[in-house]
Formats: structure tokens, C-alpha cells, sequence
């Protein structure tokens, strides 16, 4: 099968295109034919090796952690999914390939396309984990750093559905992007203190730092202290004594399969922009410069 990996650690340039065996399924496990397949900014932090000491990395690799496609294989003690089920879910060996190995799937409703079902697994849980971890409840005003990226773009729709005000930070150019998702919008930079405090005089009950380019110190301020503060991007936090939001220790398909029926009836917004597979690297140096709309996609099969 065609896949994306690498062999070594380094910028965008160290993917490649290769000719790799086709995993076979083990026991609880299902072979998907990937259609899309979503790309994070972690892929990038991965392929550079500054993960290295949380995602020990075997070469040759294949990045990727989420995907949208067909079942096509099924391992021992697999029931409750059939060959030729549309499903999206997590990637067991990399999802940026023709086909991928997943353990946790969920059903892909039909009206929600292959490219927009493949953005949601790994941001929805990361949105839905970082704001139960915040304690986000109704009437509280929340404070999203980056927002206008993959894990921003449902972060902010959550944390609105749960009766939340969300002040989010972003360009100049993703300013309109987040008012159409419900936040309150203002750029990021000089200055962010007093905007912010502008638009909540009583200060921000929350804040969730997607972003991870030196806003930590300014959420301290505006906090009056580092309680209710995480960041799943700025890894300057233990220093400054602030809680990093790690990967999941597990992932529900019952809470995918919900999100993934939102998005399907738009209850849910999803942005995508998609690139072939053999874009990858490209894709990658676009999410590693950051600013980036909603979510990257590959588009595979």
C-alpha cells in the first residue's frame, strides 16, 4: 500500500512517499480503508523528535492519529462492526496510508463526508477533555487562545452549547471565523490584557491555551493566579506551574459517534481544507507555521 513516513527526525521534508506492507488486524482490531485522514499540529512535534520522550517513535513511521473509511478486515472477537462499514475513529499504526489499523471506530452517519468525518476524533475529544478538565459551566466567560484551528473551532461550539461565554483569541484574518462560531473575537499579541478585559470587565472564569505562543503569562494576569488554566500547546507550562493536557488515556466511540451525528445535521460546524496524500509534507509545514482555519485534511481514497 502507499503510505506517508519517515525515517528520521527533522522538518516537513523528511516525509516520503513508500511502497509498505498492509497491516493485518489482530485480535479486537479492524482494518479501515482510509479515505481521509485528519493531520494535528502533535504530528509535526512528533516528526521532530520534541515528543520523542512521550511518543517513542520506531522507524520507519507513519504519522497520522485519526481517520475516516471503509472496514475492510476484521480481527478475532470483532462483533459489533461489519466489513463495509463506514466508520471514523483512531489510528492503532498511522492513518496518513491507504489502510490503517484501529482498535476504537465509530459509525459515519452518511449525509457527513469522508474529509469532514476524518476532522473529528482527535479534536472533539481534545475540546471535550480540556473543557471538563476547565470545569466550563453555564454563565462562566472561558478564554481560547488560538481558536480558530481544528480543536478551537469545536472547543468554542461546546463550550457555547454549555451555556459558556468564550472570548477567543486569533489573526486579524480568522477574527469573522470565530464570531460565525459564537465567540467573542480579538487578536492576539501586545495588548491582550486590556482587550480582553475590555470585553469581560470581571476578568475570565477559564482558559484554554491552543495555541502556544507566549500567552501563559497573560492568562496568569488575567486569572489572578494559575488555577483553571490549560494548555495543550505551550510546553513552558510546568515551569510556570500550569496544567498541560496530555493525550487521553482512553477515547469513547459512544461520544464520537454523537459528535460525528452533529456534525452531520450541522448542529456541529466543521472547517476543512484538504490536500492529497502525497501533499503530506506540505500539509505538515502549513500546520507547523500555524494559523491555520479549522482543520487539515489528507485526502487518501
Amino acid at each position: 500500500m502507499k503510505a506517508i513516513v519517515f525515517d528520521r527526525f527533522g522538518g516537513p521534508e523528511v516525509l516520503h512517499e513508500a511502497d509498505i506492507e498492509i497491516p493485518q488486524p489482530g485480535p479486537g482490531q479492524v482494518r479501515v480503508r482510509v479515505k481521509a485522514a485528519g493531520l494535528n499540529a502533535l504530528d509535526g512535534k512528533i516528526r521532530s523528535g520534541k515528543l520523542e520522550a512521550v511518543y517513542p517513535t520506531t522507524f520507519p513511521a507513519v504519522p497520522g492519529r485519526e481517520f475516516a473509511g471503509v472496514v475492510d478486515a476484521l480481527g478475532e472477537g470483532v462483533t459489533d462492526v461489519q466489513v463495509s462499514d463506514e466508520v471514523l475513529g483512531w489510528s492503532d499504526t498511522g492513518s496518513y496510508a491507504e489502510y490503517a489499523l484501529a482498535t476504537i471506530v465509530a459509525p459515519k452517519p452518511a449525509a457527513l463526508d469522508w474529509q469532514h468525518a476524518a476532522a473529528l476524533p482527535v479534536a472533539g475529544e481534545t475540546a471535550e477533555r480540556v473543557l471538563n478538565l476547565l470545569g466550563v459551566a453555564a454563565g462562566e466567560t472561558v478564554l481560547m487562545h488560538g481558536a480558530s484551528g481544528g480543536v478551537g473551532t469545536l472547543a468554542v461550539q461546546l463550550a457555547t452549547a454549555r451555556g459558556a461565554r468564550v472570548i477567543g483569541t486569533a489573526g486579524p484574518g480568522n477574527q469573522d471565523y470565530l464570531a460565525s462560531l459564537g465567540a467573542t473575537a480579538t487578536v492576539y499579541g501586545e495588548g491582550l490584557v486590556e482587550r480582553v478585559l475590555a470585553l469581560a470587565p470581571d476578568g475570565v472564569d477559564a482558559v484554554f491555551d491552543l495555541a502556544g505562543k507566549g500567552a501563559l503569562e497573560d492568562s496568569i494576569t488575567l486569572r489572578g493566579g494559575t488555577d483553571r488554566i490549560v494548555t495543550i500547546a505551550d510546553f513552558r507550562a510546568q515551569q510556570l506551574g500550569i496544567t498541560f493536557a496530555t493525550g487521553p488515556q482512553e477515547v469513547s466511540a459512544d461520544r464520537l459517534a454523537v459528535l460525528a451525528q452533529d456534525a452531520a445535521t450541522g448542529k456541529v460546524v466543521t472547517t476543512v481544507t484538504a490536500y492529497p496524500l502525497d501533499q503530506a509534507a506540505t500539509a505538515q509545514q502549513v500546520s507547523d507555521a500555524g494559523h491555520v482555519r479549522g482543520k487539515l485534511v489528507l485526502a487518501v481514497g
